[in-house]
């Protein structure tokens, strides 16, 4: 296996991982489970979303192709950058349960267009099959 199919691997690792560890972590703000606190539950998603950056950096680098240059990595870029905010909501931020549930879900959404622009290579994403 070469080095660009091994990032790539490691790339889609980390962006199962780290979704799914949102949807658990979500889960468990949902049912106000106090395991949120531990502290495996907070430094893992550092250290996933981190290999997560560094493999999306050398990958952009790789291919040749770079966000504010490149229409659907500009795309990956704000929507992760959505992703971000509505996940903080989400899990920290959110004043009640109601909003930290929609910034979730919200959340989640984001993530399905970061997944259909990555698979589309197309700004719309899923929403290129609308028009």
């Amino acid at each position: 296996m070469g080095v660009f199919p091994l990032m790539w691997a490691i790339h889609v690792g980390c962006v199962v991982l780290s979704v799914s560890g949102f949807v658990a972590r979500g889960g468990l703000m949902l049912a106000g489970s106090p395991l949120l606190a531990t502290r495996f539950v907070r430094v893992a998603p550092h250290v996933v979303d981190t290999l997560l950056l560094a493999s999306a950096l050398w990958l952009a680098w790789a291919i040749g192709q770079y966000p504010f240059v490149n229409g659907w990595l500009t795309a990956k870029v704000l929507g992760l950058l959505a992703y971000i905010v509505l996940g903080s909501v989400a899990l920290k931020r959110g004043r009640s349960k109601r909003v930290r549930a929609a910034a979730f879900v919200a959340a989640l959404a984001t993530v399905g267009y970061i997944v259909s622009v990555a698979l589309t290579r197309d700004p719309r994403g899923v929403f290129e099959l609308l028009g």
